[in-house]
């Protein structure tokens, strides 16, 4: 034990010696450790809320009963089923508008709901009686009526005038949810007598025979993939998350790997005098794991204090991003359990043990002989990239593999992964081949020295340029997919709102109202019912809308695919036109017949078009708004848009309100529809961006501490080339121009990488992520922006190790030649 206990001592007296390597080690695994940590609080925030939500009324993945048709399940038959013994309860789903908001009214029957529910307050008589009896009561999170600024015991008024119960704080409600009783819910939701499903508890077996012999084929059981459909729909959202905070954290072990490796190679001296001294390999081995796990330890804890910092400055961004696409509340108060302490610090101490592993290899099998000569490792500088060639071909094999063998969104980041990495490995044989084509062309002792000088620098700073070529690339892959996006996403919202204003009545009456209204106004062009329902194509949630034949859509609404004749057919009732995704989903292509759930049964209906719907989350399908009404009577008839003068929208809109004030939920001119909607597009992309500044930020730092950590083995390097009478000011300026001659190289590589990322994102991840394809676009101007920002990164990472250089005085450098070995 006082063996171990002297080396380990003897080993940490290295970091106050060399507290700049202490610094850099520390910093790596900090960084590394808040940037993983940050993005997985994201997740673990929202994946709370998405399980609270699930498990409302029962446990997550429960059974449950739906209607056979992709409709409303009558009360009729939950009546039978509860007479014939089935234990299940009724719940009733919907959406409200508060305040031109929209919020998730769920209606549950307290004394027929199975365990397992996280819903409390409903645990006693007095509970139930409070809940139950008239007025009843209104559950939602504090956050929730804090949004609504409604206190607790007051009434909660809906745009369409309804008035739900006084009410309650509940903290297992999740965000964005009301739960009332569900007659409450079916007489504010305009549903008597129809429920959305009938819940089981998790452990019933639903006998599929007894079902039919109940409610025959009207109700079906729902299966797995059916159940937390915002956990599904926001899987590619958190998937795409995690990657980002992968790569930073991958890039900020960089820092790791090359500080730990110069602090390995900077005391192979005292290595060597603990092996003479009789400390076994076994026992220098262990030590210095352990040595490692106390340093991640310790700035493992540091990272996740600052992860913290970092997911709470991101969570609003975030909340808004998964409310504006997929309709997800999130609360904005972190709330994290303890296995985001476990798990971001098991990630530190894995990180630190996979960066540390090739030096501590290194020492086990180097000999004591060899431990006594200095940079002795570096010795196998050459057959170590050779090595890593063979790893970079069998990186870009995999991913190779993945895209032509592979499905889905894993397959689809496994080649963006192999990609990275293969390229990152074969840098530095890259940038070794570009350097001997500088030196080969140059002229002069100076120069040739220059080229052949930073070509001996590239084992010391590869790490940090691999780090900076994935930072840089990301950077470009990222923004190119984004600047593409917003383009694509700018002309879509110019066809797709084409009309100059658009309103929601708060009941269909009132909608028929206001339509007549406005069809009698001089400066009215048109008024387009936009009429909707809800459905379920292939156990994926599905808006049918049904449109008014018009020029409006006949020259504005462009698609991707069409028949001759696609708009006369949805005028007739025999085509409908489907999203990009739901077409993707469910493998359909043009001319094919796709099966739409109604009330009255299945609607086979071919399609005669698809179209780009952007950002959607779920399915869509368009279809005649007569034969909307026909198939399902009890569409939502409140959305209208209208065609009139641009100058005239805004005093329409002024006499409309008026006109019929309350009648109106919401009513408001396009452009404020559009800027919304880039308001809410520029704030999705804004924790994507915030990750992308920080992996740069991170790969600077890999540089800077790299450059740092060298900062005394290039005294005894440039020393010699001093005394043939280089000046320091030009030996210094030499070394910036090193620097900066790596980065721009770098960056050069990272423009084609970044390219194939950006299209891997278009082309694979987005498709297989949402279902839809964005059209590729480039733009040179990044590329220009990319190489500055590489040029300043590594600018200002190399100035503080070349000032120092610039300040050692000259007995410093003297004294190389009077310890020259």
């Amino acid at each position: 034990m006082s063996e171990a206990f002297w080396t380990f001592a003897a080993l940490l007296s290295h970091w106050r010696r060399h507290r700049a390597n202490f610094a850099t080690v520390m910093v790596g695994l900090a960084v590394a450790t808040a940037l993983w940590s940050g993005v997985q609080a994201l997740n673990s925030q929202a994946r709370q809320s998405y399980d609270r939500a699930a498990r409302l009324v029962g446990e997550a993945g429960a059974p449950a009963l739906v209607s056979a048709q992709g409709a409303y399940v009558s009360q009729a038959h939950y009546v039978a089923l509860r007479r014939a013994g089935f234990k299940v309860s009724p719940v009733l789903e919907g959406t409200v508008r508060v305040g031109g908001a929209t919020y998730r009214l769920v209606g549950i029957e307290p004394l027929t709901r199975p365990g397992g529910a996280v819903l409390t307050g409903l645990e006693d008589a007095s509970d139930l009686e409070s809940f139950l009896r008239a007025p009843g009561q209104t559950f939602a999170a504090p956050q929730t009526l804090a949004d609504l600024g409604v206190a607790p015991g007051a009434r909660i008024k809906t745009d369409q005038g309804a008035l739900l119960p006084p009410a309650v704080v509940q903290d297992t409600v999740a965000p964005g949810l009301v739960v009332v009783d569900i007659g409450v819910a079916q007489t504010v939701l305009g549903r008597p007598g129809q429920l959305t499903r009938l819940i089981a508890a998790a452990d019933a077996a639903l006998d599929e025979d007894a079902l039919a012999a109940v409610a025959g084929d009207a109700l079906r059981i729902e299966t797995a993939e059916e159940t937390g459909d915002l956990a599904r729909l926001t899987e590619s959202f958190h998937l795409n998350l995690t990657a980002f905070g992968l790569l930073a954290f991958i890039v900020g072990l960089f820092i790791v790997h090359a500080s730990i490796g110069l602090a390995f190679e900077q005391r192979l001296g005292t290595v060597r005098t603990l092996r003479a001294s009789g400390v076994s390999l076994t026992t220098l081995v262990l030590v210095s794991i352990s040595e490692v796990l106390l340093l991640a330890l310790v700035a493992g804890v540091i990272g996740m204090f600052f992860g913290y910092l970092i997911a709470a400055v991101l969570l609003p961004d975030v909340a808004l991003s998964l409310r504006g696409i997929y309709g997800a509340d999130v609360g904005r108060a972190l709330a994290l359990e303890p296995r985001w302490w476990v798990s971001g610090l098991g990630m530190a101490l894995l990180g630190a043990l996979i960066a540390s592993a090739a030096s501590l290899v290194k020492v086990a099998r180097m000999p004591v002989v060899a431990l006594g000569r200095p940079l002795a490792w570096r010795e196998a500088h050459e057959a170590m990239l050779r090595r890593q060639g063979v790893v970079a071909v069998l990186c870009l094999s995999i991913a190779a593999a993945a895209f032509l063998l592979g499905k889905g969104l894993v397959a689809g980041f496994v080649v963006i992964a192999g990609v990275l990495l293969g390229t990152a490995l074969l840098l530095p044989l890259g940038l070794a081949a570009l350097l001997r084509v500088g030196e080969g062309l140059s002229q002069g002792a100076l120069a040739r020295w220059f080229w052949a000088d930073t070509r001996r620098q590239l084992s010391g700073l590869s790490l940090a340029l691999m780090a900076l070529l994935l930072a840089l690339s990301a950077n470009v892959g990222v923004g190119t997919m984004v600047e593409g996006f917003r383009k694509t996403f700018t002309g879509w919202l110019d066809e797709r709102l084409n009309s100059e204003i658009y309103f929601t009545a708060t009941d269909a009456a009132a909608g028929q109202r206001v339509a007549a209204w406005l069809e009698r106004e001089k400066d009215v062009v048109a008024v387009l019912p936009v009429w909707r329902t809800e459905t379920r194509v292939g156990a994926w949630p599905v808006d049918v809308y049904g449109l008014r034949d018009h020029a409006t859509y006949r020259d504005h609404f462009s698609l991707l695919l069409e028949l001759p004749d696609a708009w006369d057919r949805i005028r007739d009732g025999t085509g409908a036109l489907v999203s990009e995704q739901l077409a993707q989903r469910m493998s359909r292509d043009i001319g094919s017949e796709i099966g739409i759930p109604t009330d009255a049964g299945v609607w086979k209906v071919p399609i005669v078009g698809i179209f780009a719907d952007y950002g959607n989350p779920k399915g869509q399908v368009r279809v005649g708004v007569d034969h909307l009404v026909r198939h399902w009577p009890d569409a939502r008839r409140t959305h209208y848009s209208v065609r009139t003068a641009p100058e005239a929208a805004a005093d329409i809109i002024e006499r409309m309100r008026e006109a019929f004030g309350e009648g109106l939920a919401q009513v408001s001119d396009q452009a404020a529809l559009k800027s919304m909607s880039l308001r809410i597009f520029e704030r999705t992309f804004a924790v994507t961006s915030a990750l992308n500044t920080l992996t740069l930020i991170v790969s600077g730092i890999a540089l800077f501490a790299s450059l740092l950590t060298l900062a005394d083995v290039r005294i005894a390097q440039l020393a010699p080339v001093w005394a043939l009478g280089v000046t320091r000011r030009r030996l210094s300026d030499l070394e910036v121009g090193k620097v900066l001659v790596l980065a721009a190289m770098t960056a050069l590589l990272a423009v084609p990488l970044g390219l194939l990322l950006a299209w891997c994102l278009v082309a694979i991840v987005n498709v297989q992520a949402f279902g839809w394809r964005l059209p590729f676009h480039v733009f040179p101007l990044q590329w220009g922006v990319v190489l500055v920002l590489a040029l300043i990164t590594a600018f200002v990472a190399a100035l503080l190790p070349v000032l120092r250089l610039a300040r050692t005085a000259p007995a410093d450098l003297l004294k190389v030649f009077a310890n020259e070995r």
